[in-house]
């Protein structure tokens, strides 16, 4: 395959949310169950949002949340495993790297379970000096149960 069909667009508008469900469906373990209206919502609250395109098929996505300056969240990398191998990953994660709202960010963070030596060929390192700690929705303490005073 050719990769002179292949581009990279910039911008939520892009996005066609059922290729993308389908994408996560057929390449991820972690994004099986993902409803479009939460891919949505995802989405909107994320800058950049990159999508990889071969014609007119979705092959390939990524995102991230920052504050700008300081911390960056990769999120949801993934290209379909037909065009792995070709360095389209790496060109995903460059193209959210060198983004305007990501490149001055102080660290960019991501968490992985499979992709470890993938990133690590790109300069990112395990974090040994933290911890990465977890909020599950079912061990959120309700805000009944909470005392609390909010002033403006």
């Amino acid at each position: 395959m050719n990769n002179s069909q292949i581009k990279f667009c910039i911008g939520s508008s892009h996005i066609d949310l059922p290729q993308l469900q389908v994408l996560f469906q057929s390449t991820t373990f972690w994004a099986q169950n993902r409803r479009t209206e939460d891919l949505e919502t995802a989405i909107d609250n994320s800058e950049p949002v990159i999508s990889v395109w071969d014609g007119d098929r979705l092959i390939g996505f990524a995102r991230a949340t920052s504050d700008g300056i300081y911390r960056a969240m990769l999120w949801d990398v993934v290209i379909h495993p037909t065009y792995q191998g070709r360095g389209l990953g790496r060109k995903l994660v460059e193209t959210v790297l060198s983004h305007p709202r990501i490149r001055r960010v102080e660290r960019v963070l991501l968490t992985t379970t499979n992709q470890r030596e993938f990133y690590e060929r790109m300069g990112f390192e395990a974090m040994t000096t933290s911890t990465t700690m977890m909020l599950s929705k079912s061990s959120v303490v309700k805000p009944e149960r909470v005392a609390i005073e909010i002033t403006h």
